[in-house]
């Protein structure tokens, strides 16, 4: 085994690597995850955040 033989694997799995990562992110079974994060700015009852915003002086 070579060098170009171990950069072909490594290719490899990077390659298998990405396609997992995309298979994950673009899967039926994450979509509510992601959605309920996406919606997590617009929650209401933040009041640590607010407080933060009106302490600062301009």
């Amino acid at each position: 085994m070579d060098i170009n033989d171990l950069r072909s694997l490594l290719t490899v799995a990077g390659l298998v690597c990405f396609l997992a990562i995309v298979w994950w992110a673009y899967g039926k079974s994450s979509k509510k995850g992601f959605e309920e994060a996406a919606n997590l700015p617009f929650a209401e009852g933040d009041d640590d955040g607010a407080a933060s915003r009106t302490s600062h002086p301009r």
